[in-house]
């Protein structure tokens, strides 16, 4: 019997929200240069969304008190490496009455892995006219991506457990049928995620983890609305870009839910978007991401 990925997840679930808290926080060293953090005992290629929460901290504190990010646009330039850390040096681009703009540069050992910019706002007493959410099941009715053997391939015993995995600080759900990609294409694809302890009432903090949350699920959508069901290690797949907008605050230790989309998929990359739900079904953040969605040959039947 092969061991469960949940059996090789280390430490409390305290520990873990903890090690991730520590991961978005980004230390000054000189004027508008900060450097992060890496994963404890990291390996292999950094996450993308810790790169981009990571930036954005950086931008934010540049920023007066009292503007919050309401979007960020990255590009991922080159894959980071767990065993550095990361530079990060922020361009003042614009101050102005209501909005405030950063460029950030994240590095490793010289060389740019992540450009990003982020736009920040004063807070606007105005009204809201968001989409509603979906009819879709709730987190009890679905399974932890952890608790689904079949979606992973065995695991390599001569190598380390990815830092990614051992330190998981959250719980990410879908449907048995979507994590076999086993789904109908016209069901909405959707992720429900929290995180496994605390996070405090920062919601600046709330806000960066949701940053770093929002790296997962997207581009598996542009397969999964197509009727690809291959798995996602056999397709060649790297993200491009990815974007986020945050339209209101919310906790993201307490349920919410991921609806992903893609309205393309052609010439070697995919186009996603997702928007974020409270329980409750507020639309407090939206998401897009493009990336490189390379087929193995055989896989579809390209168009005539």
């Amino acid at each position: 019997m092969t061991e469960s990925r949940r059996s090789l997840v280390e430490g409390s679930d305290r520990d873990r929200v903890d090690i991730l808290s520590r991961l978005l926080r980004v230390d000054p060293v000189a004027h508008d240069i900060f450097i992060a953090s890496r994963m404890p005992d990291g390996n292999g290629r950094i996450f993308g969304g810790q790169v981009v929460a990571q930036a954005l901290a950086a931008a934010q504190a540049t920023v007066d008190d009292g503007r919050n990010p309401h979007s960020l646009h990255a590009y991922f330039l080159r894959g980071g490496n767990e065993e550095f850390p990361i530079e990060l040096r922020v361009e003042r681009d614009f101050d102005g009455g209501s909005f405030s703009n950063r460029r950030v540069i994240a590095s490793q050992n010289g060389t740019p892995i992540l450009n990003l910019t982020a736009s920040f706002q004063r807070k606007s007493a105005a009204p809201h006219w968001p989409i509603k959410m979906p009819d879709v099941p709730g987190p009890e009715e679905l399974i932890d991506e952890l608790d689904v053997p079949e979606r992973y391939q065995a695991i390599d015993r001569d190598r380390p457990v990815p830092a990614l995995l051992r330190h998981r600080a959250f719980e990410m759900r879908a449907s048995e049928a979507q994590w076999r990609k086993q789904v109908d294409p016209a069901t909405p694809s959707v992720y429900w995620f929290r995180l496994v302890a605390t996070l405090g009432d920062d919601m600046a903090l709330h806000r960066l983890a949701l940053t770093y949350l929002s790296d997962y699920g997207l581009l598996g959508t542009a397969l999964l609305r197509r009727g690809l069901q291959m798995a996602f290690h056999e397709a060649r797949i790297a993200s491009l870009d990815h974007a986020l907008w945050f339209h209101s605050d919310a906790r993201v230790d307490e349920w919410f839910a991921f609806v992903t989309d893609s309205p393309f998929l052609g010439g070697g990359r995919g186009l996603t978007q997702g928007y974020f739900f409270t329980r409750d079904g507020r639309l407090f953040a939206t998401a897009s991401q493009e990336g490189m969605i390379r087929l193995p040959e055989g896989s579809y039947t390209p168009p005539s």
